[in-house]
């Protein structure tokens, strides 16, 4: 993974936390501030497939593909870092909506000045919501920049094609 990723993971981080000092504690939290966000957006697209069936997906595919521990090095002349990083995905089915919450938790490389949540930082946040008895609004909190394998894994999985896992390092 490079820098330039981790970068906007931290950009995005201070953009959400604000001059107050506070970095999102839930995903309701993170919800209310993305939008707001300088490099934060809300992308919503709509797929034939229920809100069930998008949360099995996301049941299947994310503790596969995003339950994962990645260690990344940079070095310069003058730096050498590295950077051990567990992703933690959660995924809540009720009777309202299926839910996809992406956090990262940096063990070892980053310096945390906000309080981390138990599983890290939130960094995406994915809802599907039944419009129909077969189709789902999908909205996708997130950052602009960053993440693109990620979030094309996300939208095929909410469409029903096995696409397999991103690639996290990208």
């Amino acid at each position: 993974m490079n820098i330039k990723f981790h970068s906007h993971i931290v950009v995005l981080g201070l953009i959400l936390s604000g001059c107050a000092g506070h970095m999102p504690q839930t995903a309701d939290e993170f919800r209310q501030e993305a939008p707001s966000a300088f490099m934060g957006m809300v992308e919503k697209f709509e797929v034939d497939r229920s809100y069930t069936e998008v949360g099995k997906s996301f049941q299947t595919m994310a503790p596969q593909c995003l339950d994962v521990r990645i260690k990344t090095t940079s070095q310069t002349n003058m730096s050498y870092q590295v950077i051990v990083t567990k992703w933690n995905p959660t995924v809540k089915i009720t009777d309202q909506r299926a839910e996809l919450h992406i956090q990262q938790l940096h063990e070892k490389g980053v310096l945390n000045v906000y309080e981390v949540p138990d599983k890290g930082y939130y960094t995406m946040v994915i809802d599907a919501i039944p419009v129909g008895k077969n189709s789902s609004q999908i909205v996708m909190y997130r950052s602009s920049v960053g993440n693109k394998a990620l979030v094309k894994a996300i939208k095929g999985w909410a469409a029903g094609k096995n696409i397999g896992c991103p690639d996290l390092t990208a």
